[in-house]
């Protein structure tokens, strides 16, 4: 009777791994699933795993040829390669869900979306997938050699759906869980597309009303005053016009080389912990970023869970995709305390990240065994949260920046006003010397 070596998760997410006799891998699967363990990994332990190619050459045909062989010269420009965007991965992930669901089969759903996907990055990846999977890998062992595109959430919900024979499932929840992301992403840029626009054009004008019309007053204003002082508030005005427009350059090298200095502060652990609080508790886009982190945690954990994947591996995937250093410190807190035997909830309120409603729905969801579906509700109604954030971030971010420019566009104004109105004074002082120099040789 042929071995088997397997490696499984137990129901407190603890990894075992041991040895079963049994005829089929099916079997052992079976067996595991009846000892109470969730199996991660399963082969033979007799027959070792071939490699396509040399699995390839053992059948009399002809080995697949690696790329950039011969004349083939495939250049890749790092940071601009190897990547798929969101959107079309989404697109791939429902049209794959649908092709399996309906009843096609996994390998020749590839090879048809293979051929009419128009992303050629994609289309490389899915030929690879298709090769893999008839080399006798899983899907999921084949989507793990792409951590580029696919990340460790989309990989552990394929291998979940393998192993529980819910394959087709898995792939639909998985699209929705891509879309309504994808949603709530597209949303929040949409309502920052216009506050962005209106800036980017203010400091355009701006930059031309300080380079190009300011200096032409002082010329002005030296001809008009005959010598005389400007006022404070002008010559401060004049002196930042003549520093961008004589050290212009340099100007755009610090403004940029604040930028990377940031980033680089940002980057670090420290500068990452402190920025990602500040978005958390900043005036109006602080509401928008914390419910759309919520809205994340949730939908992510109970996909996860729902979908199959032991608590603590999903636990440890929701703090690798949170986006925020401080949710993902509250994630590993929670992770803590499920590995102890203790509840979700503790963590959860000692974090001062999620409202007391989601902790108490949690909380029930946790006494009543129906944490997943708990924490879909939770971000079905956050989804809704953000939308009205939204549309009220955006509304107050109108009178803000209307403020912002005229307060701007109002002190330049005022600043070359100044010396309008010394002039006027130094005038009305002359006419009444003229005056009284008249009265004076009358008398």
């Amino acid at each position: 009777m042929p071995k088997f070596n397997y490696v499984a998760m137990d129901s407190r997410g603890k990894e075992t791994k041991g040895t079963l006799e049994v005829n089929t891998q099916n079997e052992a699967i079976t067996r595991l699933k009846e000892m109470g363990y969730f199996p991660t990994k399963v082969v033979e332990a007799d027959k070792p795993k071939e490699k396509p190619d040399k699995k390839a050459k053992a059948e009399g045909r002809p080995a697949r040829k690696k790329k950039g062989g011969g004349l083939n010269i495939n250049i890749k420009i790092p940071g601009l390669s190897g990547r798929v965007k969101t959107k079309v991965l989404t697109t791939f992930t429902r049209q794959l869900a649908t092709l399996v669901d309906a009843g096609l089969p996994l390998l020749r759903g590839l090879r048809v979306l293979e051929r009419q996907e128009k992303n050629p990055t994609l289309r490389d990846v899915l030929g690879e997938l298709a090769l893999a999977i008839e080399g006798g890998s899983t899907f999921s062992e084949a989507l793990a050699q792409h951590p580029k595109i696919f990340n460790r959430l989309y990989v552990s919900m394929v291998k979940a759906g393998e192993m529980g024979g819910v394959l087709e499932v898995v792939l639909n929840r998985l699209a929705e869980f891509m879309e309504k992301a994808q949603k709530i992403k597209g949303k929040v840029v949409a309502s920052m597309f216009y506050p962005v626009a209106v800036m980017t054009v203010a400091v355009v004008i701006l930059g031309v009303l300080m380079v190009f019309v300011v200096p032409r007053f002082q010329d002005i204003f030296k001809d008009m005053l005959e010598g005389a002082q400007l006022p404070d508030f002008t010559r401060l005005v004049l002196a930042i016009s003549n520093t961008i427009k004589d050290h212009f350059l340099w100007t755009m090298v610090g403004v940029i080389a604040f930028f990377i200095l940031f980033k680089l502060f940002v980057s670090t652990r420290v500068g990452r912990h402190l920025f990602d609080k500040f978005k958390l508790n900043m005036p109006v886009l602080g509401p928008v970023i914390s419910k759309v982190a919520i809205s994340r945690f949730t939908r992510t954990l109970g996909t996860l869970v729902s979908s199959g994947v032991p608590i603590l591996q999903a636990l440890t995937i929701v703090k690798e995709t949170s986006g925020n250093v401080i949710v993902g410190e509250a994630v590993a807190a929670v992770h803590e305390s499920v590995k102890e035997g203790e509840t979700i909830t503790a963590p959860l309120e000692a974090s001062n990240v999620f409202p007391p409603m989601v902790i108490s729905m949690v909380d029930v969801g946790e006494q009543t065994g129906a944490l997943p579906e708990m924490l879909m509700k939770i971000a079905d109604n956050y989804d809704e949260e953000v939308d009205n954030a939204v549309q009220a971030m955006t509304s107050l971010l109108e009178p803000i920046m209307i403020v912002f420019l005229a307060v701007i566009v109002g002190s330049i104004v005022i600043a070359l006003f100044l010396p309008l109105i010394v002039l006027i004074d130094r005038m009305g002082n002359v006419g009444d010397e003229q005056n009284q120099a008249r009265q004076g040789a009358a008398e």
